[in-house]
């Protein structure tokens, strides 16, 4: 159902006399007549009220009302601030940022979460409040970098790399002329950097980290090799290898670095859902030469960390760029060689067929597994196959709260065999509850808190949202993003299932369990036998 709307204002505001800034309309709220204040209000909301509202439906996944007193609260929080005399430069971050925390604190607050119940759904609002950080660790460099910007610089950088408006939208919202702002975006893009490389300096956990700081920007900046040194420290170290890849953003993904870097939460389905990112072939989030597989939308960090495992090119391999150069930085690093699983793990009666369990070869593998089926060469387990996923660290099993439906909370609980703990992996790597085929496990659609969603096909943009690779070790990367790793929030039963950065702890491991179509007639597969035990994700006796 589409979600009301109300009567579209300009958008985006005419002309860029100083007259129409955003801080000479603010200037207005602090000191003007009553009827300066009321035009002056009126001109600023009705400029940003619908990217606002916007990102208000996606923090309470719902529309309607509530999300319009969502909206209506942040502009009236805002600009109380802005009378006691903060700027009026940069207002939109500021307002979504704004929205992001109401809602937060919205739901926090039993007195106002038992009178709007939608603040209670775990795809919205209560997620939000269950979550530890809304900025994800591996974007804390960035946000650190945007918000120490002078204002002019973040409205800048916000409207043309987020919103992908045109530069003049923001010299209209600035009162400045078109030269003056194209000079600032470039100055700007250039100060967001050396902030990201100065807060990696400040921040960094070791001296190492430190004295590798400089050694990792300029070859990423100049396309350049990283030195073997700097490789070998990256392997190591994971605030590194994020901050590598948040300054592989620069080259051109910088919205999805800032979105997510200030929002966090919702930030890139509010990226993805910005009118003007389909004018600007140059962001596009389609193409199969931006996204692994070719299909679906995820294109630009998926495609970024996906190029982690790729061979390092030699010499005569020609000049790398930035984003290969650190996504070069080693399949060692990361550890994102995703493997292909015997289809009898998932078979119904829970032992392996030999003649089901070979696949094509591939780095790691035996001669054994090199023939493969010419009805599913790939291997991978099939549609029909049932398991369950149990938690290594927890001894729980991924399992649904209450009945299974699109926005139902993906948790855990004591491992019973029920309907709602058993799951379907699919040849394209798509995970489904066999409680109800047509839903899959959907780790995107709320920033990270997974949920059950709609499966999509490939060609479909959310494809990925529903797609993972299990690795060796049992970890279930998200697809959209592989340096993510699903894990429990907590350790008791009922916990929330998230994503978080991958880290090889056992909570974000899983052993699948084959189960027999009967519910409850668990079959458990030893762990000497699972997959996990092996390299290459194989039983020791593959023929």
């Amino acid at each position: 159902m589409p979600t009301p709307q109300p009567p579209r204002p300009p958008y985006p505001p005419p002309g860029g006399a100083p007259g129409e800034s955003d801080e000479s309309l603010a200037a207005g709220i602090r000191g003007g007549t009553d009827s300066e204040v009321a035009q002056s209000t009126a001109l600023l909301i009705a400029r940003h009220w619908r990217p606002v509202h916007e990102y208000a439906v996606i923090c309470l996944a719902s529309g309607g009302n509530v999300s319009n007193m969502l909206t209506a609260a942040a502009f009236h929080q805002v600009f109380d601030r802005v009378k006691l005399g903060e700027p009026g430069t940069a207002l939109r971050p500021r307002l979504l940022v704004t929205v992001r925390d109401m809602a937060r604190l919205w739901a926090a607050d039993p007195g106002i979460s038992d009178v709007l119940p939608v603040l209670t759904k775990p795809a919205g609002a209560r997620g939000m409040r269950t979550s530890k950080s809304l900025i994800p660790d591996n974007r804390v460099l960035a946000e650190r970098s945007f918000q120490g910007l002078p204002a002019v610089a973040r409205c800048v950088l916000w409207h043309v790399e987020v919103e992908a408006e045109d530069i003049t939208v923001a010299a209209g919202l600035l009162g400045m002329d078109y030269e003056t702002v194209t000079g600032t975006l470039e100055q700007a893009r250039d100060k967001l950097r050396e902030g990201l490389v100065r807060a990696h300096r400040e921040l960094a956990p070791s001296k190492d980290c430190r004295f590798y700081n400089r050694l990792l920007d300029v070859p990423i900046r100049r396309g350049g090799d990283l030195l073997p040194d700097v490789r070998s420290h990256l392997d190591e170290c994971r605030y590194c290898r994020a901050a590598a890849e948040q300054l592989g953003h620069f080259e051109n993904g910088l919205g999805v670095l800032l979105t997510e870097a200030v929002l966090g939460w919702g930030a890139r389905r509010y990226h993805d859902t910005r009118p003007g990112r389909d004018k600007q072939q140059s962001v596009r989030l389609r193409g199969s030469a931006r996204h692994r597989g070719g299909g679906g939308t995820r294109g630009r960090r998926s495609t970024l960390l996906s190029r982690l495992s790729a061979p390092r090119r030699g010499a005569s391999g020609g000049p790398r760029s930035p984003r290969a150069l650190f996504t070069g930085v080693g399949l060692a690093s990361a550890g994102l060689l995703t493997t292909l699983l015997a289809a009898g793990v998932w078979s119904d009666d829970g032992g392996a067929d030999p003649a089901a369990a070979t696949s094509g070869s591939a780095p790691g593998t035996d001669s054994r597994a090199a023939t493969g089926s010419p009805t599913n060469p790939a291997q991978l387990p099939t549609a029909s196959g049932r398991t369950t996923l149990r938690n290594i660290g927890t001894d729980l099993c991924l399992d649904v709260q209450g009945e299974p439906a699109a926005g139902a909370a993906v948790q855990l609980a004591e491992c019973s065999g029920e309907a709602t703990q058993q799951w379907s992996y699919s040849d394209d790597g798509m995970l489904s509850s066999v409680a109800d085929p047509g839903l899959c496990v959907d780790a995107h659609a709320d920033a990270g808190v997974v949920i059950l969603g709609d499966c999509a096909d490939t060609g479909d943009p959310r494809a990925d949202d529903v797609r993972y690779d299990l690795t060796a070790q049992g970890e279930l990367l998200p697809r959209w993003d592989d340096a993510l790793a699903l894990a429990p929030a907590g350790e008791e039963p009922g916990a929330d299932v998230v994503v978080k950065v991958r880290d090889r702890s056992p909570s974000q491991r899983w052993a699948t369990e084959a189960v027999s179509a009967t519910p409850g007639s668990l079959a458990v597969t030893p762990p000497a036998a699972h997959p996990a035990a092996h390299p290459a994700g194989f039983p020791d006796d593959t023929a």
